[in-house]
């Protein structure tokens, strides 16, 4: 018999930590290892899987396009493509869409955009901020924006003028931004970095800025969009103006795809040859990507989203009081949560291994809590029941 996990090791580039285990299958919150073990998957491959695995109608949809054409190359328009693109203009701010395969793909083609507008505007006007602690990809552009040391001190020197100010520090943010700043690059929530979230106060000051200064903000919800967090976008509940979104991670219902809404006023600096993709806006992609959308937009679906939070979360801070010299804090909004552990958190992660629990780690600390957003009241009660039989090991 094949073994994957070991066959992996030998033919893959060793650049993950993989759990070892082989899945065979995924149906709603569980995945299915060879052995018939099952595992209750809280973290649904770091926030793609919002309807959980094996949706039923994004496999209608995926199959009933691929039996039409898999591909066309961008010289023609595609029906799907077309259909995903209207659902996002007509749900957010957007005026226009730019499909990418990834999410560091959009954040490429925003760092793109945001140097023209600057250079269209003064030649001068090329300088880009973005947070510390910050997390926008691996690319190199994606990586230059990113503000942790530790995933670029490796590939240096990066790309230039690019700056990084104190997250949700409005006096830094003044202090660094000037006349020749063309953009900002900022996350509602930042993931990798703990899940943070950012005040009203340094969006208010934010937006300020930008009409000061006439810099684009770009927001990053790759991991906070689509109903994560509640609103559509995590956008739309802050009160922030952007003019670049970049979306990814669940867009594709759970195939490769991204993309970057912008907004009209500067919906024109890219002009034919300006910047492209082979494979980015993939039909089969996009067919998945309008069952997602046409999901999550339901009012009614986000209602519940919004319920099955406030109990998540009830229950967590139920275990806070009980085991409160292992969970020093609990943060987040929606669906994604971080629970901070303390030096606990790669221990608990592998014990909720063992017991069939399926978690996240993210800044050493954290865990990180992104489940599906389809996730059962049921199932969040399965997922506290293992979580207390792990932290009660550690109650002293």
């Amino acid at each position: 018999m094949i073994n994957i996990v070991k066959e992996d090791k030998e033919y893959i580039l060793n650049t993950y930590n993989r759990i070892d285990l082989e899945i065979i299958k995924g149906d709603g919150l569980y995945l299915y290892d060879n052995k018939g073990n099952s595992y209750l998957d809280m973290f649904s491959g770091i926030s793609v899987n919002h309807l959980g695995h094996g949706n039923s109608e994004i496999i209608k949809n995926i199959l009933e396009q691929a039996s039409k054409y898999i591909h066309l190359s961008n010289h023609f328009a595609s029906k799907t493509v077309v259909n995903l693109a209207k659902l996002l203009v007509e749900n957010t701010f957007a005026s226009k869409v730019f499909f990418t395969n990834s999410g560091t793909e959009a954040n490429e083609g925003a760092l793109k955009l945001a140097r023209k507008f600057g250079r269209g505007i003064d030649e001068c006007k090329i300088e880009i901020l973005s947070a510390y602690n910050s997390f926008h990809g691996r690319t190199m552009g994606g990586l230059s924006l990113t503000g942790q040391k530790k995933y670029q001190d490796s590939f240096s020197p990066l790309i230039p003028h690019i700056t990084h100010f104190l997250y949700n520090d409005v006096k830094d943010l003044k202090a660094k931004v000037n006349h020749k700043t063309c953009a900002v690059f900022i996350e509602i929530i930042q993931g990798e970095g703990g899940i943070i979230e950012i005040s009203p106060y340094f969006v208010k000051a934010l937006d300020e800025l930008s009409r000061e200064y006439n810099f684009l903000i770009v927001v990053d919800e790759i991991q906070t969009g689509l109903g994560r967090v509640g609103g559509f976008l995590a956008s739309d509940l802050y009160n922030i103006n952007p003019h670049i979104i970049t979306l990814a991670k669940s867009l594709g219902g759970g195939l490769p795809l991204g993309a970057m809404l912008v907004s009209k006023e500067i919906e024109n600096v890219l002009k034919p040859g300006d910047h492209g993709s082979t494979f980015g806006g993939n039909p089969v992609a996009c067919a998945a990507g309008e069952v997602l959308i046409s999901e999550v937009i339901q009012d009614e679906f986000r209602k519940k989203t919004s319920e099955k939070s406030k109990y998540l979360f009830n229950r967590l801070y139920e275990l806070q009081k009980m085991y409160p010299n292992v969970i020093k804090n609990i943060r987040g909004k929606g669906l994604m949560i971080g629970v901070d552990v303390g030096e606990y958190a790669d221990t608990i992660k592998n014990m909720a291994l063992d017991r069939k629990l399926l978690l996240n780690v993210t800044n050493r600390t954290v865990i990180r809590l992104l489940p599906p957003l389809n996730i059962s009241f049921r199932e969040i009660d399965d997922f506290i029941d293992i979580f207390r039989k792990v932290l009660s090991i550690f109650h002293e």
